[in-house]
């Protein structure tokens, strides 16, 4: 009796585990796992928008394949610099910011985030915005934290996914790149969420809108203890904030380089 009593619940916690379809390694597992994650999502604070999106989503087969194939990062930096095109950032950053310097200069009072910085992400990530990604965002961080790689990572980023469709910020039609991120600057959407700035007024974040993409982009930094005045060259305090954006540490060395050129 004690033995098939063990047994029931042996196999009733099985069972929940199953159920509960913590994260999987292809498709196949997906449709459950989302059952699952739109409880956590509704507990959360997502809304009927949000659910509603979260249940239209794909499996993102493209977005698995970039995840696993990230070649760029493992260059060393001159070659990251060449590959990524710095020249070109640089001399199209310097006529940017010369073009609307008092934007830049109002950024920089507001945040303490200098012009090159800025300029020098903005071209890094979308080459000033002429590229954003073709991926549907919602499904493509929504597999993200399904998949069993950085599942922990991206959950969050998950969940402000969904809430961002709930604020009307973005909808399952919005397009960015294979791991979700979106707009200009191509921020991830918990950080999108917690950081976005609505600078036009139009009582909404819109991160493809430059002016409130770049001003998000500031305030980011800022929040994440940039200091006005300081360096961000290697060793210098505000080099640790650019760290923040992107973890990759020929990324940040190549933003470090751009930037100081372009304020030049």
């Amino acid at each position: 009796m004690i033995c098939a009593a063990l047994l029931f619940f042996a196999l009733s916690l099985a069972a929940t585990a199953a159920l509960a379809a913590p994260c999987g390694n292809d498709g196949s597992g997906f449709e459950t796992w989302k059952t699952s994650f739109a409880q956590q999502a509704r507990r959360a604070g997502v809304r009927k928008k949000g659910l509603q999106a979260l249940a239209e989503t794909r499996y993102a087969t493209g977005t698995i394949a970039a995840d696993r194939n990230q070649k760029s990062f493992r260059y060393p930096l001159g070659k990251f610099m060449q590959i990524r095109g710095a020249d070109t950032i640089v001399a199209q950053g310097r006529k940017r910011k010369a073009r609307n310097p008092q934007f830049y200069a109002a950024l920089e009072r507001q945040y303490g985030v200098p012009a090159g910085v800025l300029i020098a992400i903005h071209g890094m990530e979308t080459g000033f915005g002429r590229f954003m990604g073709d991926s549907q965002v919602v499904s493509a961080i929504t597999t993200l934290a399904y998949d069993c790689r950085r599942s922990e990572f991206f959950i969050p980023h998950a969940i402000g996914a969904l809430k961002l469709v709930d604020q009307g910020s973005i909808s399952m039609a919005t397009k960015g790149a294979k791991h979700g991120e979106l707009g200009h600057t191509q921020f991830l959407p918990g950080n999108a969420l917690r950081y976005g700035v609505d600078v036009t007024g139009d009582g909404r974040v819109d991160f493809y809108n430059p002016t409130d993409a770049l001003a998000s982009t500031a305030n980011f930094l800022r929040k994440k203890g940039w200091k006005p005045g300081r360096g961000y060259q290697p060793g210098e305090p505000n080099f640790a904030v650019l760290q923040q954006w992107n973890a990759a540490s020929v990324y940040q060395q190549a933003i470090a380089i751009m930037a100081a050129r372009i304020d030049e």
